[in-house]
């Protein structure tokens, strides 16, 4: 804390210790050392910087480096984040998503656009870009099978509970017709290689389908997010009447438990290992030759350990097939043992504590119904 009376510097010390200062007022990354002199809230050095691209409504500075004035460190213990989270997140919609420091870039600002500057959650009933049950427009889809992006209308309903897009601004009839009920929606900026991006995928025939997509405006893309989370809950709301608020949110969009390269061989486990792209969606295991690949390649299931499934490290002595990474993965089903590679030992071990997460829960009667319909398996 850099100059500053002795008296402002011990008052500024008391406040930052209280309990409710103790992680960033919009994010929750512990040990904030930035606050808002405006705001009152104590943040985080990453929120800082969103902050300070809305200098009207917050004036940022650094607990540690900056000077603080008598009537600044006043406001700033009327305030702190219990009071001022009271006022700006009042009436935040159950379905809306909000971002912890894990999340990219585009969440974390919208959501603090939305509190400080937009002010959408201050008011009790306040009608919302994301709150109809219809939203239309037009997003950038990447092409199944060109990987090009072109504009394309997509159409969110509740009343019909689905996503539907058209190649055409005019078209009658869309392309795709999806239930909202078996969407996916989640932010891959550095996987789509846009800030933006936003990947959709839902389940048809018990095979996964991706849809990339990306707005410009990161409050567009954003607003869909929500939107479909809103569908979502009002869905199975109905669907699941005696189930809790609480419970529906927990069911609504979900990240990937992991993704990334690895190398896997054939069922006879004497074929050479192949590079292919991975993608853990809690039970399902999908393999890609690209990360943008609208289809998988194959899925398999996850079950649970008391149902025969189980994850080694290593490979089963005596594999035959060719590999050029060292770092091996086994996962035993009641059906056959799954071999992986990884390129290094980090790879490795989250991947193991990915697998592990997974089969350590218990499986639920829908998962059950899931494994009995799931004939799809790693080909060679």
């Amino acid at each position: 804390m850099a100059g500053g009376n002795e008296r402002s510097i011990k008052a500024l010390k008391e406040v930052w210790r209280r309990a409710e200062n103790s992680l960033c007022a919009d994010c929750g990354k512990p040990d904030p050392d930035w606050a808002s002199s405006t705001l009152g809230v104590f943040i985080c050095l990453n929120c800082s910087g969103i902050h300070r691209n809305i200098p009207s409504i917050s004036k940022v500075k650094s607990l540690k480096m900056d000077h603080w004035d008598d009537a600044q460190v006043q406001f700033l213990a009327k305030h702190g984040n219990a009071v001022t989270k009271a006022i700006y997140e009042a009436h935040i919609p159950i379905y809306y998503y909000q971002p912890t420091y894990h999340d990219c870039q585009v969440l974390r600002e919208q959501w603090i656009r939305a509190k400080y500057e937009r002010k959408e959650f201050t008011e009790a009933g306040k009608q919302l870009p994301y709150s109809d049950g219809v939203k239309e427009g037009i997003l950038w889809k990447r092409g199944r099978d060109n990987g090009q992006f072109l504009p394309r209308k997509f159409l969110l309903s509740e009343r019909e509970g689905c996503l539907k897009y058209f190649t055409k601004q005019d078209a009658k009839e869309p392309k795709i017709n999806v239930k909202i009920d078996v969407i996916n929606a989640m932010f891959q900026p550095e996987k789509i290689g846009n800030p933006n991006g936003l990947q959709i995928t839902y389940v048809k025939d018990n095979k996964t389908r991706n849809i990339f997509v990306y707005h410009e405006s990161g409050k567009e893309v954003v607003d869909w997010f929500n939107a479909i989370r809103s569908v979502q809950f009002h869905y199975l709301k109905v669907a699941f009447p005696i189930a809790s608020d609480n419970e529906i949110k927990n069911r609504l969009t979900r990240n990937f438990l992991k993704e990334g390269y690895m190398e896997k061989t054939g069922p006879k486990q004497r074929e050479a290992f192949k590079k292919r792209w991975f993608t853990l969606d809690h039970r399902r295991l999908m393999y890609f030759k690209d990360p943008l690949d609208a289809f998988a390649k194959g899925e398999v299931f996850v079950g649970s350990r008391e149902n025969g499934y189980s994850v080694q490290k290593g490979l089963p002595s005596g594999t035959q097939g060719n590999f050029s990474w060292h770092y091996g993965i086994t996962i035993v089903t009641p059906d056959r043992e799954y071999l992986f590679t990884c390129e290094t030992e980090t790879d490795q071990l989250e991947w193991i504590r990915a697998f592990t997460s997974v089969i350590n829960q218990a499986m639920t009667p829908q998962e059950y119904a899931s494994k009995c319909l799931d004939a799809v398996s790693f080909p060679s």
